[in-house]
């Protein structure tokens, strides 16, 4: 059913699109039985699944993989997000493909892979000792820069790596600082083009659009009603109450908010190895 999901989300377009952005997330999914893949998480106090939800940048639905409720591994993101590409690119072998995710996601294996299949990424980086030392000045005078009620934001970009990484990347750091002090954010892309202001808010901060469509499936559409005690029935729920997400075929493939830039505006291709975005 998963690739007869993936293939209703092809047929939606009704042209093929030269690029498509992929918001990947997991979300906790308390359990209430003795259901299969159920896991206790200590950070939700409570037994549950933590599937993998898959939205585009339009806001189509394109796939949910049922879980247990633990942090996915690098290995395991690595492979789920090998088939789905897969799938997508039966249907359309030219498409150039975005991966865009919060700091989890950022695993040598995910980069790897990207690169392997000729996948670009934008993600957020969790931050650390060693990352801060690229940004310490910035942190500075940002801080002296900020003497109002007002935020002053700035950005910075350097290429670095971890021992684990089997390259150097390149990394944006977004500095703001205000009357609450400091805050400082890193991502990491594929990317090469584009400014790492442009790509900070108007790529990769459009991945929040991800988590309300998700918020939605649950509240609106009881997406988290997985009660049932077998695990490959509570991945047919997940994909049922993604019925009223699933585009109609032949739908227009105008960009929405999530992929448009200033004035509702596709963004203009950054030029890399594989494509533009």
């Amino acid at each position: 059913m998963g690739r007869a999901m993936v293939e209703l989300y092809c047929a939606s377009f009704r042209q093929v699109p030269q690029r498509i952005v992929l918001d990947i997330d997991d979300t906790f999914d308390a359990a209430h039985g003795h259901q299969q893949l159920r896991l206790f998480n200590a950070h939700y106090d409570e037994y549950g699944f933590q599937p993998i939800i898959v939205f585009d940048g339009e806001g189509r639905f394109v796939a949910a993989i049922l879980r247990p409720a633990r942090r996915p591994s690098g290995r395991e993101i690595a492979f789920h997000l090998r088939r789905l590409i897969r799938m997508i690119r039966a249907h359309w072998p030219q498409v150039e493909i975005l991966i865009r995710a919060d700091s989890h996601y950022a695993a040598p294996d995910v980069f790897n892979l990207c690169r392997a299949v000729g996948v670009d990424f934008i993600l957020g980086l969790a931050t650390n000792a060693a990352l801060r030392t690229h940004v310490i000045p910035l942190e500075a005078s940002t801080r002296a820069r900020a003497t109002g009620p007002d935020k002053v934001r700035r950005f910075a970009e350097f290429h670095d790596a971890a021992r684990t990484w089997q390259r150097v990347e390149r990394i944006i750091a977004r500095v703001e600082a205000g009357p609450q002090g400091v805050d400082t954010r890193f991502i990491v892309t594929s990317l090469t083009g584009g400014r790492g202001k442009w790509l900070y808010e108007q790529v990769y901060c459009h991945r929040g659009v991800a988590e309300n469509h998700i918020k939605s499936w649950k509240t609106h559409l009881a997406a988290d009603r997985t009660s049932c005690t077998r695990a490959s029935a509570n991945q047919m729920r997940l994909m049922l109450h993604a019925g009223p997400h699933l585009p109609q075929s032949g739908r227009s493939a105008r960009p929405g908010p999530a992929m448009a830039g200033p004035g509702g505006q596709c963004p203009p291709p950054c030029h890399h190895r594989s494509g533009g975005y």
